[in-house]
């Protein structure tokens, strides 16, 4: 099941939640709604505001409840209710799949080759900093180039969702803690990253940050650990990897993490970039103005922005 964050082109509302099909879009929302009163549940579906909320941060805060709803929805789309509810793709724009996730938690120097070509060493403990939300945009945005950098650089990342919170989490058990998973473009501003020890003025610059198109759930994709990655900038191949390749997989680095700190529902962990990054390339190539950046993840899509 693909979940978005979606308004019709028509709409100055907010972004709903909405489950994505081959060529459009339907409202989670209205059909739960619907689905209460086929149900004869009628009390329920007059709640239904509150017992499914359409916004997508208020969603991801439900943790794997509002994941069970939506599949209940997915279930009950059949032909013809389906057809009912079916918004077209050309009359729907995507946002940032989850807008104000109260962490985003990034995990850096986590591939072998992307630690070699950045000269740095292979760490013991994964390497941690942070992102904020105004870092975020969605998959029809245009990424901001700051006036503040001259080198800014692209790092496909495999993003993962949690779904409901997660406090010392053991290795074995973290998967049954994610919501999804989507294709994160770690943007970074490298002369702004390399000019203090700490990396952070230089990974959270505003509308820098691509995520998206969609949050693919784990009942459609329930093993992280062997998904092609691929990079083009205008068109050109530049990062081509698989996560099995993550120096700390995707159940250590959940388990590491919750053993820091607590995990809510909705924050997002970025789990690294393999080589291929414009700083490693002899000479450097940084992102201009009008570069379009494609990148792919096995089993989840496509995400592609264009440098403003």
């Amino acid at each position: 099941m693909k979940l978005v964050s979606y308004k019709t082109k028509k709409s100055f509302g907010s972004y709903r939640m909405g489950i994505m099909y081959p060529h459009g879009v339907v409202d989670l929302q209205e059909a739960y709604r619907d689905l209460l009163v086929k149900k004869g549940e009628r009390e329920k579906a007059l709640a239904v505001d509150i017992l499914l909320p359409s916004h997508p941060d208020a969603f991801y805060k439900l943790g794997k409840f509002g994941i069970e709803k939506a599949v209940d929805v997915s279930d009950f789309l059949v032909e013809p209710e389906l057809s009912k509810y079916f918004i077209a793709e050309q009359n729907v724009s995507l946002g940032t799949p989850v807008p104000n996730p109260s962490k985003i938690i990034c995990i850096g120097t986590n591939y072998k080759d992307h630690v070699a070509e950045m000269k740095s060493t292979i760490p013991d403990y994964p390497v941690l900093f942070s992102k904020f939300a105004n870092a975020l945009i969605g998959p029809e945005d245009k990424i901001k180039k700051s006036k503040q950098t001259t080198k800014l650089d692209y790092e496909i990342e495999l993003a993962v969702v949690i779904g409901k919170e997660a406090c010392e989490v053991p290795e074995q058990d973290a998967l049954e803690y994610v919501a999804g998973y989507t294709i994160g473009n770690d943007i970074s501003a490298r002369d702004l990253q390399k000019r203090t020890p700490q990396w952070l003025q230089g990974k959270s610059l505003d509308g820098s940050t691509p995520i998206g198109p969609w949050i693919v759930t784990t009942d459609e994709l329930p093993d992280p650990s062997n998904l092609e990655l691929k990079t083009k900038i205008n068109g050109e191949v530049r990062q081509s990897s698989n996560t099995k390749h993550l120096i700390f997989n995707v159940p250590t680095i959940i388990s590491f993490i919750s053993n820091l700190m607590t995990l809510q529902p909705g924050d997002v962990i970025l789990t690294g970039t393999p080589d291929g990054v414009g700083f490693g390339m002899n000479p450097p190539q940084f992102l201009q103005s009008g570069d379009v950046i494609t990148m792919e993840i096995e089993g989840i899509g496509e995400l592609e922005n264009t440098v403003e």
